[in-house]
């Protein structure tokens, strides 16, 4: 058969950054977005995230008509947020709610890189900050999933303030004798990595994500000298004490779930 007969329409298929191996994206989406030659794990929206992690239907969404305002009358900022909210079905770089997990409760974030690349404005910050608050009350477990380019600097000094603020928070569900479980998406770099994704009792990573706080480049000009090649990636940081775990996407909704389980034993024998 001529081969161009069997070619599928480009819309039809994922190539693989990493590899460069073609699938349609029919079996693409059926490998959770995992590409079954490399491992790379593609990006998800909030949505494929939330159907993949929790049990159907026990989602309640948090904070749902939180929208950021301009505080340093940044021009477009606006308009570029309006484009967004529709584009991604959420308000914010950040959904945030309660959920299950196989039956265990816990209170779930998941950044979204198509918002601004995720970036942390006040609002991410005080969605971010109130999930944790409600959890330390309500004795709850947290679970966020973190993909960031950092601050947003439509913000400014706003922005930089939800480090802190996100950061007392956290420290607060510790002191509760909360669990808070991070997960490590790709990518997580700049001013979320700096405060509350690098905060977690365990901190999970997506195998192969990026994972950082300053560029690559930045840091060699600045140090003058070579860094590794697999500098700022999950690997790397597991190697080095930085995350607890890798996990494949595909066995990640069980471990959690093993995890929320442990946590709940503890705390009932306690």
């Amino acid at each position: 058969m001529n081969s161009k007969q069997t070619e599928l329409p480009q819309s039809l298929t994922f190539t693989c950054p990493h590899c460069q191996t073609v699938i349609s994206i029919e079996d693409f989406e059926g490998q959770y977005k995992v590409c079954g030659v490399c491992n790379y794990h593609s990006r998800l929206t909030w949505q494929e995230r939330l159907k993949l992690t929790v049990d159907e239907g026990s989602f309640i969404e948090f904070d749902q008509t939180m929208d950021s305002k301009n505080p340093i009358d940044f021009p477009g900022y606006e308009g570029k947020i309006a484009r967004l909210q529709e584009e991604c079905g959420t308000r914010e770089a950040v959904v945030t709610g309660k959920a299950a997990i196989k039956g265990s409760p816990a209170l779930i974030g998941i950044m979204d890189s198509r918002f601004m690349m995720a970036s942390m404005g006040s609002v991410v910050g005080e969605k971010i900050t109130r999930i944790f608050e409600y959890a330390a009350c309500n004795r709850l477990p947290v679970i966020v999933f973190t993909a960031s380019g950092g601050a947003r600097m439509q913000e400014g000094i706003f922005s930089l303030m939800q480090m802190a603020k996100t950061s007392g928070a956290v420290a607060r569900l510790g002191q509760a004798g909360g669990l808070y479980i991070t997960v490590l998406t790709d990518p997580t770099t700049g001013g979320v990595t700096a405060s509350f994704a690098s905060l977690g009792d365990i901190i999970i990573a997506e195998p192969g994500v990026l994972v950082g706080f300053a560029g690559k480049r930045v840091i060699q000009d600045t140090i003058g000298q070579a860094l590794p090649e697999n500098f700022q990636t999950a690997e790397f940081l597991l190697d080095h004490g930085f995350a607890d775990m890798l996990v494949s996407r595909k066995e990640l909704r069980e471990v959690l779930s093993r995890l929320l389980r442990l946590h709940q034993n503890t705390r009932e024998a306690s």
